[in-house]
Order: structure tokens, then C-alpha cells, then sequence
């Protein structure tokens, strides 16, 4: 009967692992939850970053991390959560543009571009609506024809933020190294049309 229950236990824990990295219809994943297959650290093979538990995860040394495929119109939908004071972004199109998460901005500190769900270092987001650390959070990233939109947990926190993004109309998707340890996991994309 105990060995029943065990194999029970390990059958649901993976089927809610392969659930939780299922891409919502017309999305792709980019991180299948397994390996850091397509993802490369200063255009190698990633020595700071690693899978556990299905989660993508930084040890707060290192480079930044990029998606081997450029995109140019894209939704992007990825979790993340950050430790106490925690600070790192989602950098769109491969540049020093990025989506930011900080918790070290915290109130009564002013919104500023450097706030969760602000776009760095051009725009403050709309408003605060990031979790604490070590819970969470959903970004909903849009980029269509320069323009950006940002959902943080169902919050617009960057309202159709014209960019200008010079010659470079594509890139890869990034996760910035800023020095602390941090997670990503349901990291999705559904690229658009030109």
C-alpha cells in the first residue's frame, strides 16, 4: 500500500511539473523546463545558470543569459521571482532595453524606470504591482512594430511605449545578471506578424 502511495505521489508531481510548462495555445516554449537547450551565457554553454526543479535559475554570479533565435514582434509570458532586495530584467530584442524586476525598489521610494514592470532605461511603470520576494510574479510582454506593452500580474504597468529601437528591429530575448540569485520558469513566447 505505502508503495502505491509513493508511486501515486511521483506520478502527479510530474504530471503538475509537465503541466506548469505547457505553452497556452500558439505560444512555444523557450525553456522546456528539462535543460538550457538554446540558451547560451557571453555565447557559451551557461556555467551560472541551471535547471532544478523545472525552473530555470541564476546563482547570482556570471553573465547575462540569451535565447539563441532572434524575434522581433513577439508576446513574451515568463515567470520570475526574486529574493529580498533581488534586482534583474527581461531584455527585449538582445539590448540594454529591459523589463524590469527590482525589489529593491520598494515603497516609499518613488516610481522610477528602475520599478518592476517599468522599461529600463526609458520609462517608470504605470504603477506597483509586483509581489514580495519569493513569490511568483507573471510578465505578459508584448513588442509589436517598435511598440511595447507590459502586464504584471495582470496589471498594465507599460502602456503602449513607443520605442525606438534605432536599426535593430530584432533580437534575442535575455535575462540580466545584476548580481543576485532569482527563478524564471513558463517562460512562453508566440511570435507576430512583421
Amino acid at each position: 500500500m505505502i508503495r502505491l502511495t509513493l508511486i501515486a505521489l511521483v506520478l502527479a508531481s510530474n504530471l503538475a511539473l509537465a503541466a506548469e510548462n505547457t505553452p497556452p495555445e500558439g505560444f512555444r516554449a523557450l525553456f522546456d523546463g528539462k535543460d538550457l537547450t538554446g540558451w547560451v551565457e557571453k555565447k557559451e554553454s551557461p556555467t551560472h545558470w541551471s535547471v532544478n526543479d523545472g525552473e530555470l535559475v541564476y546563482d547570482g554570479k556570471g553573465a547575462d543569459l540569451f535565447h539563441t533565435e532572434d524575434f522581433a514582434n513577439f508576446v513574451l509570458l515568463v515567470d520570475w521571482k526574486v529574493p529580498n532586495n533581488g534586482n534583474s530584467g527581461v531584455f527585449l530584442r538582445g539590448g540594454a532595453t529591459q523589463v524590469e524586476i527590482n525589489d529593491a525598489d520598494k515603497p516609499p521610494r518613488p516610481i522610477w524606470n528602475g520599478t518592476s514592470g517599468g522599461l529600463y532605461p526609458h520609462q517608470p511603470p504605470l504603477l506597483r504591482a509586483a509581489k514580495p520576494a519569493g513569490e511568483w510574479n507573471h510578465f505578459e510582454i508584448r513588442v509589436e512594430k517598435g511598440v511595447i506593452t507590459v502586464l504584471l500580474n495582470g496589471e498594465k504597468t507599460l502602456d503602449a511605449f513607443a520605442m525606438n529601437w534605432g536599426k535593430k528591429d530584432n533580437g534575442p530575448i535575455g535575462f540580466q545578471n545584476h548580481g543576485s540569485p532569482l527563478s524564471y520558469k513558463n517562460i512562453f513566447i508566440k511570435p507576430l506578424a512583421d
